[in-house]
C-alpha cells in the first residue's frame, strides 16, 4: 500500500514510520509512505496557507488552493482521500479493515479550525474522527490511522490471525492476559492452566464481555 501524508508538519511523523512494526513493513516494501508539506503549493510568495473565516468567527481556516494542489499532485484513479476530521466518521476496526484493501491512500491532515469546505466537496472520498474530541493538529489521528490499518494488511504482522483476533473485531472486547511468571503472590486464574483451550477461549470472552459492561456503562 502507498499512503501520501499531506500536512504543514511532515517532521511531525518522524518517528512514528521509522520503529517497531511500521518500520519493518516499510523495510519490506509492504508500507510505501510519503510525506509532503502542503505550503509548498501555495502560490503566495510568503507560501500562505490559511485566511480568516468569510463570516467572522476565532482562528484561521486552511485555503482551498494549496490543499487541492496538494492532492491533484498524487491523486490517480486508485486513490483514496481521507480528511481526518472531527466532524468524520467513527474509526473502527471494521473501518481500518476496508481500508487496509486499498492500493493508495491519501490523507489529508486538518489545521488550525480546518479546511474551506469548497475543497472537501471537491477533492475528499470520506472524512475519518479518531474520536468526538479537537487535537491540535490531524497528524495525529493520521498516525493512528495508519497504524490501525496496517495491521490488517497482509506481512505486517508476524502472527497474521492477530489482527482478527484483537479487540473490537467483533464488537467485544478481549478477556485478561497472563504470563506464567509469580508476581508478588498474584495467582494466574487456574482455568489458563487446564489445557482446554475451548473452556480458556470461553472464560476469556466472558471476562471480556464484563470488564467492557463494567467500564463502558460509567461512560455518560
Amino acid at each position: 500500500m502507498r499512503i501520501d501524508i499531506l500536512s504543514l508538519f511532515p517532521e511531525y511523523f518522524q518517528g512514528p514510520f521509522d520503529v517497531s512494526i511500521l518500520k519493518r513493513a516499510r523495510e519490506k516494501g509492504i508500507l510505501d509512505i510519503h510525506l509532503h508539506d502542503i505550503r509548498t503549493f501555495s502560490k503566495d510568495k510568503w507560501h500562505k496557507v490559511d485566511d480568516r473565516p468569510c463570516g467572522g468567527g476565532p482562528g484561521m481556516v486552511m485555503m482551498p488552493q494549496p490543499i487541492a494542489d496538494a492532492i491533484r499532485s498524487v491523486k490517480t484513479e486508485e486513490s483514496l482521500v481521507i480528511y481526518l476530521s472531527p466532524q468524520g466518521q467513527k474509526m473502527t476496526a471494521a473501518l481500518c479493515e476496508r481500508l487496509a484493501k486499498q492500493p493508495h491512500l491519501i490523507l489529508l491532515c486538518g489545521h488550525y479550525e480546518g479546511v474551506d469546505e469548497r475543497v472537501i466537496e471537491k477533492e475528499i472520498d470520506e472524512e475519518v474522527s479518531i474520536g468526538d474530541y479537537v487535537l491540535t493538529n490531524g497528524c495525529i489521528a493520521a498516525i493512528a490511522l495508519v497504524d490501525a490499518t496496517a495491521r490488517f494488511i497482509p506481512g505486517v504482522l508476524g502472527n497474521e490471525e492477530g489482527a482478527q483476533q484483537d479487540s473490537f473485531q467483533d464488537g467485544k472486547w478481549e478477556g485478561p492476559q497472563y504470563t506464567g511468571q509469580s508476581f508478588e503472590e498474584m495467582p494466574v486464574p487456574e482455568i489458563l492452566k487446564s489445557g482446554n483451550h475451548a473452556l480458556i477461549k470461553k472464560w476469556r470472552e466472558e471476562q471480556g464481555l464484563k470488564k467492557q459492561l463494567r467500564i463502558r456503562s460509567k461512560v455518560q
